[in-house]
């Protein structure tokens, strides 16, 4: 059986959480949320807490029983708190600005590059670099800036580029000039 998801999720006020064949669905103050489920898993909630059961003893149910019990977990996270993402974009004439539901960006090549931001995004540009993601979906928030990152990744010489707030770039020593 899986230790993550042997744990209940705790259900805070203010959240519903409705249990139907193969989808659970998660109301909350900053949104709705809806996950299909496997059937090898049983989702029930009993009183303010949700259990997730694997059907079986099988290796695939008990993948998914802490899978499932995970993806719960941060929907409820979601409704309640949301999740944000902090991008840095590092470089000369490297800078960024939301236009309505767009995030222009530019990156130092001849054009600018220009993201759709996804319903359910909330996306601020300042004027030191910094680009904050928030939602209450943790996938989409991550994806989006995962997608955002992949335009110009830094780069390890002088670290020109976009990354994360929290990321560590390992610099390296260019060239010395001894002969």
């Amino acid at each position: 059986m899986s230790k993550i998801g042997k744990l209940p999720v705790a259900i805070p006020a203010g959240v519903t959480i409705t249990v139907n064949p193969g989808l659970v669905t998660v109301k909350g103050p900053k949104g709705e949320l809806k996950e299909k489920i496997n059937d090898l898993v049983t989702v029930e909630v009993k009183g303010t807490e949700l259990l997730v059961k694997p059907v079986n003893e099988s290796k695939n149910a008990g993948a998914a029983h802490g899978l499932y019990r995970n993806l719960i977990h941060n929907m409820v996270v979601g409704v309640t708190e949301g999740f944000t993402k902090t991008l840095v974009i590092t470089g000369v004439g490297y800078r960024a600005e939301v236009k309505g539901k767009e995030l222009v960006m530019n990156l130092g090549y001849s054009s600018d590059f220009i993201a759709v931001i996804p319903e359910g995004l909330t996306v601020t540009a300042d004027a030191a670099g910094k680009v904050t993601i928030t939602g209450s979906s943790k996938q989409l928030v991550g994806e989006f800036s995962a997608q955002i990152r992949k335009l110009r990744a830094p780069e390890p010489y002088k670290g020109k580029g976009i990354r994360y707030e929290t990321e560590v770039i390992r610099r390296k020593v260019g060239k010395t000039g001894v002969k």
